[in-house]
């Protein structure tokens, strides 16, 4: 399971356009608290405080302890608005869950043992289909991220969901195939020099029909 965060939060006293943009100016993000059958409930975190926690990889998939005026509200980053020239954190959505609350989360994919990877060894490309994938968890039960081992691999071979092991209790959402996750590809020069053959044949054959046709026409 990840880690649970902690982050300082204060209630916003007036909600809407004008008191976002002064929470901005003031150097707060603006957020919201929402979910569990509760009124939702607007506050505003510190920037530098939350840029603490973005900068970290899996933002969506590690629960946070939210402290707000004292009270703590554990939730589940959902959305997040950033600005569309800085990409400045704009606003925030926060889910409450509980241990039992069943959620779908994107954990994010690591690959291991490289080095292990005759495929790679030789020149091949580590081609990655899903840099994250979506599974249905408890809300105690979340992975900090999904391992890949690569170990004996090689060029041509695929590596699909079957492969990885999830923590109990944890499936992906897509559970009709067996889906892929990534593959490791033939190195470039290797694929770039097959299809240059590969045109050079096709167009020694048309030149060869074309002169059978013209021998054809002759006679």
């Amino acid at each position: 399971m990840a880690d649970v965060a902690t982050l300082n939060a204060s209630v916003r006293d007036r909600v809407g356009k004008g008191s976002a943009r002064a929470a901005r100016r003031l150097g707060f993000v603006p957020a919201v608290i929402y979910g569990d059958k509760k009124d939702p409930l607007s506050i505003q975190i510190e920037k530098r405080e939350l840029d603490k926690l973005l900068n970290k990889p899996g933002f969506f998939s590690h629960l946070i302890d939210l402290k707000v005026d004292g009270k703590s509200h554990r939730v589940l980053p959902r959305d997040l608005q950033q600005h569309p020239v800085s990409d400045f954190a704009w606003h925030v959505d926060f889910l409450r869950v509980s241990a039992t609350s069943s959620l779908t989360v994107d954990v994010p994919v690591e690959f291991i043992n490289e080095e292990e990877s005759p495929g790679l060894r030789r020149g091949g490309v580590l081609n990655v289909v899903r840099y994250t994938v979506e599974v249905n968890c408890r809300a105690d039960n979340i992975p900090e991220k999904l391992v890949v081992d690569l170990s004996g691999m090689d060029i041509g071979d695929s590596l699909h969901i079957s492969a990885v092991t999830l923590p109990e209790g944890a499936t992906p959402t897509i559970d009709d195939r067996d889906f892929t996750i990534a593959t490791i590809a033939a190195p470039t020069t290797v694929a770039d020099q097959a299809a240059e053959e590969t045109a050079a044949a096709e167009e020694a054959r048309a030149e060869a029909e074309a002169d059978e046709e013209g021998e054809a026409e002759e006679s």
